[in-house]
């Protein structure tokens, strides 16, 4: 079990969604508030951003995972216009814990660790790209918070090594399988490797989707997922280069509902049996009884042809028809009549 602010995280608890906005606000502090309050709508447990402080974590030359920008000439330039102030950050943080949301923000640098830990995240969310990024773990695991692990990027080994590291310092951990690639296809999100994560690390798991959907989130929760991230935007005509593998905020809102219809059916496994007997009201109705499909006259010896099988259920069941083959009535029927068990000798 790994607590996140007041909520709890493991088995037998909701699984904790978490709305991924990563840039999508485009370096619009306005945007940025927009999507909280519109995520708090939804039924999601947690938003969640990403803080980049660019001298901190990229050189001017880094060159761009997709030239998308219109007014960046480089990444560097791109993550210096994504840049909040310390007390901006503050401003959001409080604004999510106001529509009680919980407030998360991915670090990529030293610098923007000793930031969010000052503005006060509950834990803390590492990207699939800075799991080997041993120094900054260690200054994470120094909080002790709970660490929330993406494996997209990792081996095993170096999934090994991360875990290892935050635990020996106090952190406990979650682990989301993720398949960086944007979109997602079907194909490649892994969802064998909830499963294993949770039995290699013994802690609650989840799938930091990119898929662009909301069925691959389903999926996971209908496999005991314990968490669950996925990007999100307003639109698909939203600018950025994660709005590819995001859904949109209405569709997060039917995801969570989802999400939430599937864990009641989960926590109520049904006995076949038990539940058969419940509806035996139903099954009279539904079901189809033995009647004579014409008039027989008493004495006659009946065959499959004098048998015809019709609601309700009330009757011997269409079922037990050989009871009756090869024997004699000991009454007349009419048409449509049901038959007994003593018509017959």
């Amino acid at each position: 079990m790994v607590r996140i602010g007041d909520r709890d995280v493991g088995p037998g608890t909701p699984c904790f969604v978490i709305a991924e906005i990563a840039q999508t606000h485009d370096g619009s502090l306005g945007v940025a508030h927009a999507y909280i309050d519109a995520v708090a709508r939804t039924g999601a447990t947690a938003i969640k951003f990403q803080t980049h402080i660019a001298a901190a974590e990229s050189t001017p030359g880094e060159p761009f995972r997709i030239p998308f920008s219109k007014q960046d000439a480089n990444r560097y330039d791109y993550w210096k216009r994504m840049e909040f102030t310390e007390s901006q950050w503050r401003g959001l943080a409080e604004h999510a814990a106001s529509v009680n949301l919980v407030f998360l923000s991915s670090p990529f640098s030293i610098e923007a660790v000793e930031l969010l830990e000052r503005v006060g995240v509950p834990a803390w969310k590492i990207g699939a790209g800075e799991v080997t990024n041993l120094p900054m773990l260690e200054r994470v695991a120094a909080t002790k918070k709970p660490v929330l692990f993406s494996s997209g990027l990792s081996t095993w080994d170096e999934l090994d090594v991360a875990v290892a590291l935050v635990r020996r310092n106090g952190s406990t951990v979650a682990m989301f399988q993720t398949t960086t690639a944007y979109p997602c296809p079907p194909e490649q999100l892994g969802l064998n490797v909830i499963a294993e994560l949770r039995e290699r690390y013994q802690a609650p798991v989840g799938l930091s989707d990119h898929s662009a959907t909301i069925f691959a989130g389903l999926a996971a929760v209908s496999l005991g997922a314990n968490l669950l991230e996925v990007h999100v935007t307003f639109t698909r005509e939203c600018f950025g280069p994660d709005v590819v593998a995001s859904i949109t905020v209405d569709e997060l809102a039917t995801m969570v509902t989802g999400i939430r219809f599937i864990e009641r059916a989960l926590a109520n496994p049904v006995e076949k049996n038990q539940m058969a007997a419940k509806l035996a009201d139903l099954k009279q109705l539904f079901g189809k009884s033995i009647v004579a499909s014409r008039d027989l006259p008493l004495g006659h010896r009946v065959t499959a042809d004098d048998l015809a099988y019709k609601k309700p259920g009330t009757g011997v069941l269409a079922a037990r028809r050989d009871y009756f083959l090869g024997k004699s009535l000991r009454r007349a029927l009419a048409a449509d009549a049901q038959f007994r068990e003593e018509d017959v000798e």
